[in-house]
């Protein structure tokens, strides 16, 4: 998934959480064309006017349910990432992914597509010439830690995830560990990601006190511990909670990590440490996108009917990492 906001906004996070943060806090989306100003429409949760991150999840675009009968659908051209981990789950639908590994992958419900970008990758996504009517999913980024940010760029595509199942509903755990249930995918700090499915009744389902959570909502008619949260609205738990209650019928995402103590400055697809590293990212992006050879650092997306995108101009000002919370 690419930011492509053709003017980005400095984008920073960072720094310890507080006891001064608030135990509960709404974060309403903001609406951004993806791939263009008359492509689909997300709503971005993640990073948010107050709050930046949840644990390492820095990165959050909900879109649909949308008709995209007769319909490009998502067009996202080759671009670049550094620093991160971009995680893909559909509700309905099919995305299209390829990387600059040579990654060719069809993503669908129920299935997990996860790229590490460590140092750089450069990838695509789009629907498929015959695709579904309808699209319906979200598009996250996990921040990756200082010690791990040049780690080898993989792809991994899971298709059997675990499951809990109890009265009330099911949790399909896509990243970290939840009750016991622990998911395939590739992690590098403590992190939880899992989709909710909740039936008529209360569901019930424990938590590590030592993360904080959040929970987006997928579908209408959710309620988490008694009170609704509108569909594309996420819901900021804060720590120290050992157990959340879901009411519906409704589809929700759990997010949760120990929050992300380093200071990190998130711009365009970037995810770094200070203003250099970003610019040093941006220069040798376009350096292999303009390349008529071999390309370096990000390499080349074979496959794509279309250019690659071209990086934004950096604002006339340094780039500096803050806190996490503005």
């Amino acid at each position: 998934m690419s930011n492509v906001e053709p003017d980005p906004a400095e984008t920073v996070c960072g720094g310890v959480a507080t006891a001064a943060e608030p135990d509960v806090e709404l974060l309403e989306p903001r609406e951004v064309p993806l791939g263009g100003p008359r492509a689909m429409l997300v709503g971005r949760t993640l990073p948010n006017r107050s709050r930046r991150m949840v644990g390492a999840w820095c990165f959050a675009d909900f879109y649909g349910p949308v008709d995209i009968a007769g319909q490009a659908g998502m067009q996202v051209p080759p671009h670049p990432h550094i620093g991160l981990q971009t995680v893909s789950w559909l509700l309905a639908g099919e995305v299209l992914h390829r990387d600059s590994l040579g990654s060719r992958a069809l993503v669908r419900p129920g299935e997990l597509n996860l790229m590490t970008a460590g140092s750089g990758i450069s990838h695509s996504e789009e629907s498929p010439a015959e695709h579904s009517p309808v699209l319906h999913g979200v598009q996250l980024w996990v921040a990756l830690p200082g010690d791990q940010r040049a780690v080898g760029a993989h792809f991994e595509q899971h298709v059997d995830l675990p499951v809990l199942s109890a009265a009330g509903g099911t949790a399909t755990v896509l990243m970290g560990r939840l009750d016991g249930e622990v998911s395939p995918a590739k992690t590098y700090t403590p992190l939880l990601g899992a989709e909710v499915v909740v039936g008529a009744d209360d569901f019930r389902l424990p938590l590590e006190p030592d993360f904080e959570h959040a929970v987006l909502a997928l579908r209408d008619g959710l309620t988490v511990d008694g009170s609704p949260v509108a569909t594309g609205t996420m819901l900021y738990l804060g720590r120290g909670r050992r157990d959340i209650s879901f009411g519906g019928p409704s589809t929700a995402l759990l997010l949760g990590g120990t929050p992300f103590e380093e200071q990190i400055v998130m711009w365009w697809n970037f995810v770094g440490r200070d203003h250099d590293e970003i610019a040093r990212a941006r220069l040798d992006w376009e350096a292999d996108r303009e390349a008529a050879g071999p390309r370096s650092r990000f390499g080349a997306v074979r496959g794509y009917d279309g250019p690659p995108l071209p990086a934004p101009a950096l604002p006339g000002v340094a780039l500096r990492p803050r806190g996490r919370r503005r």
